[in-house]
């Protein structure tokens, strides 16, 4: 078992809500990362979710496409961020969600092996598919590093099996046909899909896109072991800066408290 799926999993045996925040790596300038991190897990962050910016990212919305357009144009690199991460400690597993093109250009087993003295205990690659996964896993088989499988809502029940019988770290229960973002209208389907998806896996299953308000979070607790939230975290720290930030993250996690 990783270190990913033994912390995320104490918790859900605990009956503790898990929370994982989403930041653009970069967005604000790589020198308040770490900044950004400590703010997190100061206001309830379960785990972190960085983002390395990309110039197609297929699964973003317009507010995480503009932080990475933000990020590239200070420079930021994923060779950038792993020196960073190198540098700095998080209370918290961090988890590297990327585009493949990105894990591959950098050359994937020197990418685990660099990263091996950080605290990135995940990778989350939405364009990399299911069937594709050998491409990655072996490399990641001696490393601490889980590939973190997603699940879209459209997933039969056979496919659900699939994707939750060997996954690591967490299943990640897209909550939308579409890109992340706020103001997504849910199907009135999604609860019992997301029900059946955490029945069915063994390790902890998280809501992800369009997760916005404290309510959101109630109401995914209530069907799945907790949320991941994007876009509304990355729009206030370019908008309101960390210190604000930070109070809005803390009234996020106010229902897994």
């Amino acid at each position: 078992m990783k270190p990913l799926t033994k912390v995320l999993s104490a918790k859900k045996a605990a009956g503790e809500g898990i929370f994982i925040p989403y930041i653009m790596a970069g967005a604000n300038g790589l020198a308040h990362l770490s900044d950004e991190i400590q703010m997190l897990v100061a206001n309830g962050a379960t785990a972190i979710e960085i983002g390395v910016p990309f110039s197609d990212p297929v699964a973003d919305g317009p507010v995480i496409q503009l932080a990475g357009i933000a990020a590239r144009e200070q420079g930021t690199t994923l060779k950038k961020i792993v020196h960073t991460l190198q540098e700095i400690h998080s209370p918290v597993p961090l988890i590297l969600m990327g585009y493949t093109n990105s894990f591959f250009h950098y050359e994937l087993e020197q990418l685990v092996a660099d990263l091996a003295t950080t605290d990135v205990l995940g990778f989350i690659i939405p364009d990399l598919p299911y069937e594709h996964r050998q491409m990655v896993l072996p490399l990641l088989e001696t490393s601490k590093i889980a590939l973190i499988p997603l699940i879209s809502l459209t997933s039969p029940l056979s496919r659900i099996h699939q994707l939750t019988k060997d996954a690591e770290g967490f299943v990640y229960a897209v909550t939308v046909n579409g890109t992340t973002g706020t103001g997504q209208s849910y199907k009135n389907y999604l609860d019992e899909h997301l029900r059946q998806v955490t029945k069915e896996s063994p390790i902890p299953v998280l809501a992800g896109f369009g997760i916005s308000t404290p309510e959101h979070v109630r109401r995914f607790l209530t069907c799945c072991d907790g949320a991941v939230v994007g876009s509304t975290i990355v729009a206030s720290l370019k908008e309101n800066g960390i210190e604000a930030t930070g109070e809005l993250v803390h009234q996020l996690t106010e229902p897994i408290r």
